[in-house]
């Protein structure tokens, strides 16, 4: 049975109800962790309001603010864990960015300033977060990331985010050998396209769902939900053998060749 009860779960990178990471978050929470929450600051505290907001069912008994692009909120987060829960169990990842002109055009004009932009948020932040989080897993634990097959693949209108999740897939392999000693494990999930505030940066990404949905072998997309039900499966004891590796949840359709042809 898949039972997270007593495990310390904190999940960055929930913006709305349309997230990821909160289908992730929720799917935590009803197997029993105990939740903490991020969320990007700004000026106005927005997205504090909204975050709040939507996660008080969860009753996260931590809420912190993280801009991994700033080194003090990343320590203070990590400060804050160890002060109040003592040890970190679970660590999600989902964080990803890209200036909007860097997604799409010819990738030989992708400017510098965006690669990097683009490089450090959406992979070494993983690499960052995962480096607060190991001396507070002291009875092991998992980090789970989020990827895309555009990482693997070309896909129209994703360019330097491509080269960012191939980074991050490495990102995977390299942290799950390092940490793997400390029986900590280190694992992605490559989704399938889903309608979300980051995704709709993404040009053209309702044909590109509805081509899922008439490739892949179960003729449709995925959930946040059934996104969520994977990474708690990562989280758990149930998965304690894996590690360093991309699980696909896309309704298969990673596997197919030729997937513009159906006969």
């Amino acid at each position: 049975m898949l039972d997270l009860t007593g495990k310390n779960a904190l999940v960055t990178g929930i913006a709305n109800n349309r997230s990821i990471a909160w289908g992730i978050a929720q799917q935590l929470h009803k197997a029993g962790a105990n939740i903490g929450v991020t969320y990007l600051p700004d000026p106005k505290g927005r997205f504090e309001k909204k975050v709040g907001e939507l996660v008080k069912p969860l009753n996260p008994s931590l809420f912190l603010p993280c801009d991994v692009q700033n080194e003090s909120q990343i320590e203070a987060v990590f400060e804050t864990i160890g002060q109040k829960w003592n040890k970190l169990d679970i660590l999600i990842h989902c964080l990803a960015f890209a200036d909007k002109n860097d997604l799409s055009g010819e990738f030989t004009n992708l400017s510098r300033e965006g690669f990097t932009k683009a490089l450090d948020i959406s992979a070494y932040s993983l690499t960052r977060l995962a480096k607060g989080a190991k001396p507070l897993m002291t009875d092991g634990g998992s980090i789970v990331t989020l990827t895309y097959l555009g990482g693997v693949k070309v896909v129209p209108n994703y360019n330097v985010m491509g080269v960012a999740k191939s980074a991050l897939d490495m990102s995977v392999r390299y942290l799950a050998a390092e940490l793997g000693s400390n029986n900590i494990r280190v694992n992605a999930i490559s989704a399938g396209p889903i309608r979300t505030l980051a995704s709709s940066a993404v040009g053209g990404i309702l044909d590109m769902i509805h081509h899922v949905e008439k490739i892949a072998p179960l003729r449709r997309t995925v959930t946040q939900t059934e996104v969520g039900n994977a990474a708690a499966f990562l989280c758990s004891d149930l998965s304690s053998g894996i590690t360093g590796q991309v699980l696909y949840v896309d309704a298969g359709y990673e596997i197919m060749g030729m997937a513009g042809f159906v006969s």
